[in-house]
C-alpha cells in the first residue's frame, strides 16, 4: 500500500491518497517517513549557535543581505525559542520580520544558500534506500519550498524532484516579481503561530484509518529537532530526535516514543532494521529512553 500527501480540499490543503493492496503492518513494514526540513542540514557552526533552528537558513540570508530598518539578527530570535516542554510558540511575525529585511532578488538568495549550506550526506543514502524499498518520504518544513527543493537537488540530484515537500511557499509581492529587489515574500502554510503546524499535515493519515478500523494502519516515523516539531511529535509512531536538542527532553517527559540520532546514517540503520523485522518500534523507543537517561547521568557525573 502506498500512502502519500497530495493537494486536496481538506482544511490542511492535503488529503490522504490511498492506492494499492494493504500489507501487514505488524510485520514491521514501514510505510512512511516524515522528515523535518532542518534535519537535512549537516551540523554547522551556524546551526550550533542558532537556537531557533527553523531560522538557520534565513539567518544566513539576514547576515548577508540585511537592508536597513530595525536591526534583525539571529540574536533577536533567541528569546522566542522557549524550552519545548513549555509548549509556547515561535511568533511567525519574527520570521516575517527577518524576511522583510532581505531585499535581494530571490534567485540570488537561493544561490547563496546552496553555496553556503551543506546537507547531511547520509540523507542521500537514506532516500535511495527508501525509494528502492517503496517507502514514501515526505519533507515537512517551516522553511520555504523553493529553497528546500534547491538544496535537495544539489544533494540528491534530479530524483529530488520526486520528493514531496509540505512547507511555506514564496510568492511575488504585489506589482513585483521574485527576480526583482524586494519582490518576494513568504506565504505561510497555515495560520498557526509557527506558520506551519506540521501536525495538520499528518492528521489526514490518522483520520483515514480511524474511519476504516478494519484496514491495517501504516507505520509512520518522523525526524525532527526543534520547537516547530512539537505539534508533530505526538502524531506518528516513532520520533527520531536529534541528540542534544531540547526536543529529546520534551518527548521523554511527555512519554512520546523516540530514539536519539546524530545523523541520517543512524536513521537509515534503525529504519532498515525495523523494516526487515530485526527489531520493533517498542524496543527502539525503550532503548532511546535508556540512552537519554544514561547521557543525563554522565553529564551529572562530569559536573
Amino acid at each position: 500500500m502506498e500512502l502519500k500527501l497530495v493537494p486536496g480540499t481538506t482544511g490542511t490543503g492535503f488529503d490522504a491518497d490511498i492506492a494499492g493492496t494493504p500489507m501487514d503492518c505488524q510485520l514491521g513494514v514501514l510505510k512512511l517517513v516524515l522528515v523535518q526540513g532542518t534535519m537535512l542540514l549537516k551540523e554547522t557552526s551556524v546551526e550550533q549557535n542558532s537556537s531557533m533552528h527553523v531560522a538557520t537558513k534565513v539567518s544566513l540570508l539576514v547576515s548577508e543581505f540585511h537592508c536597513g530598518g530595525r536591526e534583525v539578527s539571529r540574536a533577536s530570535v533567541r528569546p522566542l525559542d522557549p524550552q519545548p516542554h513549555h509548549r509556547e510558540k515561535i511568533p511567525r511575525e519574527t520570521f516575517q520580520e527577518m524576511l522583510d529585511s532581505i531585499k535581494t532578488p530571490f534567485p540570488e538568495c537561493v544561490k547563496y544558500l546552496c553555496d553556503n549550506i551543506t546537507l547531511d550526506p547520509y540523507f542521500k543514502d537514506f532516500y535511495y534506500w527508501a525509494r528502492d524499498n517503496g517507502v514514501p518520504v515526505i519533507v515537512l518544513s517551516s522553511g520555504m519550498t523553493p529553497i528546500i527543493r534547491a538544496l535537495l537537488l544539489q544533494l540528491v540530484g534530479p530524483e529530488a524532484n520526486e520528493i514531496e515537500i509540505v512547507s511555506n511557499e514564496v510568492v511575488d509581492r504585489p506589482g513585483k516579481s521574485k527576480e526583482q529587489e524586494g519582490g518576494w515574500t513568504i506565504q505561510f502554510h497555515d495560520e498557526s503561530g509557527f506558520g506551519h503546524d506540521k501536525s495538520l499535515a499528518i492528521r489526514p493519515y490518522a483520520k483515514h484509518f480511524a474511519d476504516r478500523p478494519n484496514e491495517p494502519r501504516p507505520t509512520m516515523f518522523y525526524a525532527g529537532d526543534g520547537v516547530s516539531d512539537l505539534s508533530a511529535a505526538r502524531e506518528t509512531d516513532l520520533l527520531f530526535a536529534k541528540k542534544g536538542r531540547d526536543l529529546v527532553t520534551y518527548c521523554e517527559r511527555q512519554g512520546i516514543p523516540f530514539t536519539i540520532f546524530e545523523d541520517w546514517r543512524s536513521i537509515l540503520a534503525t529504519t532498515r532494521d525495523i523494516f526487515e523485522g530485526k527489531t520493533n518500534i517498542k524496543k527502539v523507543a525503550a532503548e532511546g529512553v535508556e540512552e537519554f537517561k544514561h547521557e543525563g547521568k554522565e553529564e551529572t557525573t562530569t559536573k
